[in-house]
């Protein structure tokens, strides 16, 4: 036992006498002390309880066992791995954190939802689009090479959290950055320093005139900006112009370029008192030189991005369509840098802008669908690789930037929304990525993705009969973006379907087949009707800047080879009579026609007449066609045609080679791809030009043996569908 001395007695069994030193427990203030909280003698009974006459119990005899307490960071991963439970049984709740990553190994790319505008549990599977039906599970999570690579070089008790290799991940990247010069060269030229954008700028009044301009005709079909939230930055903006941002500078000069590019020629005189053109260059030039002012080639500012793809949008109609595709592919990798593409990465993000850079993307990929289209390029954007979800039916007042979840989604199914277009359009855009047609022609190694993707099967019918259930029965055609939402979708549908049907039905033993050509022929009337509606009605003037893109060729090619082959069929009369509708609605935007490409245009049309003709018919009294007598006038007002052509030898002697037009075999993909007139932007503009066709040099193509021959335009079959 221990001594007052504190050495240690030596015990009988130890034959040296010696014991190992026994450490004394530690005595503890009794319990009434500890609940006071004041301090003990720790003599028992101590002062303080003789004092207030209470029995001094010690704390020994009720001391219990303290629980571990647990670290921040170890309680926030019990937390996160709860949630991440809560997100892989897509169970909506409130994050502890909104930009709180998931680690890849446990997240669920759907996050709260699925790709269809319902939530999970009342989502019918039935009434959902391609997208909605593949999960985005976590084989789509990217694996990161940094965690892996640090792996076996931890301490044991080390976290095995992939934050520290992301935060050295983020530190090699930035290093790697500032190791090198500057990239203004690449594009744009170099950064004029000594310019002041603030010049470049319109007055006050005229801002919020581009503004309101951009409001009517630009962002109800593209949405791309918030506009509750970016018209408070541009009133805060105009208020003192010299200390704008680089990045919302970009931004306002891409809007003013939009603005300006939605109008036309007289309406940009009348409303800004000066010539479309020079507004053009000048607001042009002043967003190329914010672009490069704000390093838009190494950004990963969504209003960046953004800045640049409205720029490339106002460019699209007076650009070589080979060069917008280049510049365009540049904006396509910054959004895939930006990861815009990705479920994982978007959920990431706070629901705002996750929604934001969805809606980016989608506008992107298909205006990058479209202008590769005109160029004969095969698509590689549009494809089932991605699994960036269709944008949310809301309107803008339904986002805020501070919002911790989206809206739900039973109050947005039965209404209609100013983001109507552009959902509708990605719904298109998701449905042609996942069919096997497309995929056929672009890229056929990605078919396995579609047939081994747990969906169900729709065909562009149940879709069409979707959108109308879902959404165009709630639509008033006395709106003008309802107008053109439903009418637009009608038309790229039977668009659709024609190119379907002739793909489906190619070889020429079965194209030849009457009840091919009449279901083929159908749908290009169709699609004419559906043309003409958009073109001809006065709610639609607004948005035809977008339209312009697509005129409707496949349709004419393939009317006009079942006429010359079918002269007498039951739908020629009504086929002649659509055509006219059709032409006569585009006529105020042809010009002067002096292009090359118009008068083979014309040749098609006008051979096609001929052969409608009655042998036995005196060609006095025939019935002209509209469009017949229309194409006939202009080429004969014509006053300096193309390199010299007598105009004479397009209205006479119209024999061209009958296996040119006489199957469905003949018709070429890319002009079906291709809705011809690419530059029809102003009236000053020709409709048509030989640059729309990959390979057609103005020069060459009346050096062609038979300068009507087809197959000059088919270098690139099947290029794609074409549309959007």
């Amino acid at each position: 036992m221990a001594t007052a001395s504190g050495l240690t007695e030596s015990h009988p069994s130890d034959p040296h006498g010696f014991r190992p030193h026994v450490k004394p427990h530690r005595i503890l203030a009794c319990v009434l002390c500890q609940q006071r909280k004041v301090k003990c003698d720790r003599q028992f009974p101590c002062s303080n309880c003789v004092k207030s006459r209470v029995q001094c119990v010690p704390s020994t005899l009720t001391q219990r066992k303290r629980k571990r307490r647990f670290g921040d960071r170890e309680l926030l991963d019990h937390l996160h791995k709860y949630e991440d439970l809560l997100r892989a049984n897509n169970i909506p709740f409130e994050p502890l954190h909104q930009d709180w990553a998931p680690r890849p190994d446990t997240s669920n790319t759907q996050h709260a939802w699925n790709s269809g505008d319902e939530m999970p549990e009342t989502r019918d599977t039935r009434n959902s689009t391609p997208s909605t039906t593949i999960k985005s599970d976590g084989g789509y999570q990217p694996k990161n090479v940094w965690h892996a690579m640090s792996q076996g070089f931890r301490d044991p008790g080390e976290d095995s959290d992939s934050s520290q290799d992301e935060v050295r991940e983020a530190i090699m990247k930035k290093a790697w950055e500032q190791s090198f010069g500057d990239d203004e060269l690449l594009l744009f030229g170099s950064r004029v320093t000594n310019v002041d954008l603030s010049a470049l700028h319109p007055d006050p009044v005229q801002i919020f005139k581009l503004w309101q301009v951009y409001l009517d005709n630009v962002n109800p079909l593209l949405k791309v900006t918030h506009v509750p939230s970016l018209q408070g930055r541009i009133i805060e903006a105009v208020s003192n112009m010299s200390t704008i941002a680089p990045t919302m500078e970009a931004l306002m000069f891409s809007i003013y370029c939009t603005a300006v590019a939605s109008l036309g020629s007289e309406d940009c005189q009348t409303m800004f008192s000066g010539p479309q053109d020079d507004l053009l260059t000048r607001y042009r030039y002043g967003c190329q030189q914010a672009l490069l002012k704000c390093g838009f080639l190494r950004t990963d500012d969504r209003d960046c991005l953004t800045a640049l793809f409205l720029f490339l949008v106002s460019a699209r109609l007076t650009t070589v369509p080979q060069s917008l595709a280049t510049i365009l592919g540049c904006a396509v990798r910054i959004a895939q840098r930006m990861a815009l593409y990705s479920e994982a990465a978007l959920s990431q993000h706070p629901p705002f802008e996750a929604e934001m850079r969805r809606r980016l993307w989608w506008a992107l990929v298909l205006f990058d669908t479209r202008v590769c289209e005109t160029t004969s390029h095969r698509i590689v954007t549009l494809e089932p690789t991605w699994d960036c979800r269709v944008p949310l039916n809301v309107n803008d007042s339904d986002l805020r930037p501070e919002m911790k979840e989206l809206p739900a989604m039973s109050r947005i199914q039965t209404t209609t929304t100013d983001a109507l277009f552009a959902v509708v359009r990605c719904k298109l855009g998701d449905f042609i990525r996942h069919n096997e047609m497309h995929l056929d022609i672009t890229n056929p190694a990605l078919n396995h993705v579609v047939r081994n993707s747990p969906r169900e099967e729709v065909d562009l019918g149940k879709l069409e009969s979707e959108l109308e259930e879902q959404y165009f029965k709630y639509c008033d055609e006395g709106n003008a973006l309802h107008y053109m939402t439903i009418w637009a979708t009608r038309a790229n549908i039977a668009k659709f379907q024609l190119v379907l049907h002739c793909l489906k039905h190619s070889d020429p033993s079965v194209a030849r087949e009457q009840t091919h050509r009449d279901i083929a022929a159908s749908y290009a009337l169709r699609m004419l009707q559906c043309d003409t509606k958009i073109m001809s009605s006065p709610l639609t003037r607004g948005f035809l800047w977008l339209h312009k893109l697509h005129f409707p060729f496949p349709a004419y090619l393939r009317i006009a080879q079942d006429l010359r082959t079918r002269p007498f069929n039951n739908q020629s009369r009504q086929a002649w009579e659509v055509l006219s509708e059709n032409f006569d609605a585009w006529a105020w935007f042809l010009g002067d026609v002096g292009s090359p490409i118009f008068l083979v245009f014309a040749k098609m049309i006008l051979s096609s007449w001929e052969a409608s003709k009655a042998p036995e018919e005196p060609p006095e009294t025939s019935a002209v066609p509209k469009i017949v007598s229309s194409i006939r006038e202009i080429l004969g007002r014509s006053s300096a045609p193309a390199d010299g052509i007598d105009v004479g030898q397009w209205t006479t002697g119209m024999d061209i080679n009958t296996n040119d037009f006489s199957t469905s075999e003949s018709l070429p993909m890319n002009l079906v791809d291709q809705s011809l007139p690419y530059q029809l932007a102003m009236h000053d503009r020709h409709m048509f030009g030989p640059d729309m066709y990959s390979g057609m040099a103005q020069q060459s193509i009346f050096g062609l043996q038979d300068p009507f021959s087809w197959n000059p335009l088919r270098r690139h079959p099947g290029s794609s569908w074409g549309g959007f």
